[in-house]
């Protein structure tokens, strides 16, 4: 997968150590229930439809972007799902960062899913009881996705009072 042109810059500056990112991920629905997946060139796994907030762009921007760029379908951002910091990660090259991962519902409203990029190996629709293997997060923001409940976030731990 590509590193965007900003990373690079700033991991000239910061070299290994930890980079906190914003993350989008789109859990895009057509108009019959079915998710849009994509199974990733990195991993072979399937996953939901995600990628970095480039500087100044609005999480609705992104994910418009990375679902176009990477299975060219066109949607729309409906609704805010959740939002949650994920565990600090170091990738193969060292390379350590930790994303915010915004979470949005989005409707597929045109384009034909296919495997737009470099990025993924498979591209497809499936219904929400015929999902193939997916990791357990994928799975949560699909679910709470599908629910018409307020947006999700992890609660605060608890605290002691000042004292």
């Amino acid at each position: 997968m590509p590193v965007p042109e900003f990373i690079r810059a700033l991991r000239d500056v910061v070299g290994q150590r930890l980079l906190p990112l914003v993350a989008v991920t789109a859990i895009v629905h057509d108009d019959a229930g079915h998710v849009l997946l994509g199974r990733r060139a990195d991993t072979g796994l399937w996953s939901v439809i995600s990628g970095i907030c480039e500087p100044g762009e609005q999480p609705a921007e992104t994910a418009v972007r990375e679902v176009l760029e990477e299975t060219g379908v066109h949607c729309v951002p409906e609704h805010l799902v959740l939002v949650e910091s994920r565990e600090p990660m170091r990738y193969p090259n060292g390379d350590a960062c930790q994303f915010l991962d915004i979470t949005l519902r989005c409707r597929a409203v045109g384009g034909e899913a296919r495997v737009n990029d470099d990025e993924s190996l498979e591209v497809g629709w499936f219904a929400s009881d015929a999902l193939p293997p997916l990791e357990e997060f994928d799975l949560f923001r699909i679910n709470q996705a599908t629910g018409d409940g307020p947006a999700w976030f992890a609660p605060a731990p608890p605290r002691s009072a000042p004292g």
